[in-house]
């Protein structure tokens, strides 16, 4: 479906959640010298404006960046993130919030590269220009051209995935967050997962998805933790009681399989923080989940 366009939610609450996770994904893989590479399989289009066009039509970014902006007291990793989307804001109003390839390309290193998947034809161009702008900036400012570093590709995701794995250097993160506008996504995220897991079973792969009262969303995390992976992390934040009418995103969820050790214990740090601030109601929470596989039989730590 190509329907879909990102640009409606970004800064969400949902956004939130999803990029302060993937950056401390990326600052992790970056404590050893060897090259990695970062994949997103549904990409978008790179940054997104909140003072006009699609996102200022219905503003989600109210619900998560936008209560952020100007407090002082945010967890240090909390912090590391909003300062990446304060630069790019440098005039100190909020204008601009960075979709998951521009936070990458941010955090990860000279050596590293990024491989960039985007289906809407759209969405696919304004990457594509987005990342021309990063690199004449970069060049403005007397950096090395990055070349090869970026490559962004008009197609599926879920299949352009299987030709990159495993990687050359044998580490990548991988972000898989499609719409979930059509429901078979939810089966299609599992599929690939489980055929990347056959071909790079040591790879760090993060999902996000929308908590919904859909079957298919209320299943999705206990099919992933049946993946035969070395372990996984389960997060999921909610800023308010869901509508009767069941309509809104009000809570969405990070599935992360092979986690690095130090994620879980600074979300425990951060996420009482946002649902402190980002909390709507009395029904704002978090769930912070660890485990492993079942098919490596041990059990689950729920937080």
């Amino acid at each position: 479906m190509l329907s879909y366009r990102h640009a409606f939610h970004a800064g969400n609450h949902a956004d939130v959640l999803k990029h302060f996770v993937m950056i401390q994904l990326l600052q992790y893989l970056n404590q050893k010298d060897t090259a990695y590479t970062y994949i997103d399989t549904h990409a978008g289009a790179g940054v997104y404006a909140l003072d006009g066009g699609y996102a200022a039509k219905n503003a989600e970014y109210e619900t998560g960046i936008a209560p952020l902006w100007d407090r002082t007291d945010l967890p240090p990793a909390l912090a590391e993130y909003l300062k990446l989307v304060k630069g790019m804001n440098p005039s100190g109003k909020m204008r601009y919030y960075p979709g998951s390839p521009y936070c990458a390309d941010q955090v990860m290193r000279e050596q590293d590269r990024l491989r960039l998947f985007e289906l809407h034809p759209a969405d696919a161009k304004i990457l594509a220009d987005n990342f021309r702008k990063v690199e004449a900036h970069a060049a403005e400012q007397g950096e090395r051209s990055r070349g090869r570093r970026v490559m962004i590709t008009k197609a599926d995701g879920f299949l352009g995935l299987k030709a990159l794995l495993p990687p050359p250097s044998r580490r990548a993160l991988v972000l898989i967050d499609p719409p979930y506008e059509d429901k078979m996504d939810y089966r299609k995220v599992k599929d690939t997962l489980a055929d990347a897991l056959l071909r790079f079973a040591t790879g760090t792969y993060a999902v996000w998805y929308p908590v919904l009262q859909r079957m298919e969303s209320r299943q999705f995390a206990d099919k992933l933790k049946q993946l035969p992976a070395g372990g996984w992390l389960h997060v999921t934040l909610t800023i308010n009681t869901p509508a009767p009418d069941g309509f809104g995103l009000h809570s969405s969820g990070m599935f992360v399989l092979n986690p690095p050790f130090t994620l879980e214990p600074t979300l425990r740090e951060v996420m009482p923080y946002l649902v402190k601030v980002l909390g709507r109601d009395a029904g704002a929470k978090f769930v912070l989940e660890t485990g492993t596989t079942k098919a490596r039989n041990t059990g689950t730590r729920r937080v």
